[in-house]
């Protein structure tokens, strides 16, 4: 399966896609409540940038590959980017990415 996603550039945005959303869960379900409720703020010190450094790439990816694919940006990129913002967003498009995979 990974072996597949790697080859098209959909497939990378897809895989990126699902590692930043996973990124976003496990900041927003894990370290958020750990530092409000527990006092430790170690992991949102560990994952937030980790999770920033995967957002920016899942944009620039998302961007290159518009611009390969020709997309609209009213159209459907909008809606690419926008998911990235919006816990399990992700998981969403993923399902749209992978019918226009091919």
């Amino acid at each position: 399966m990974l072996k597949s996603l790697l080859g098209t550039d959909i497939g990378r945005l897809r895989l990126m896609g699902l590692i930043e959303g996973l990124s976003l869960i496990v900041l927003v379900l894990v370290g958020v409540p750990l530092k409000y409720i527990g006092g430790d703020a170690s992991w949102v010190k560990t994952i937030g940038p980790i999770h920033g450094v995967l957002f920016l790439l899942y944009v620039l990816m998302a961007l290159n590959t518009a611009a390969a694919r020709g997309w609209s940006f009213t159209g459907f990129t909008w809606k690419v980017l926008a998911s990235s913002l919006i816990p399990f967003g992700n998981f969403w498009i993923d399902r749209k990415l992978k019918g226009m995979e091919g």
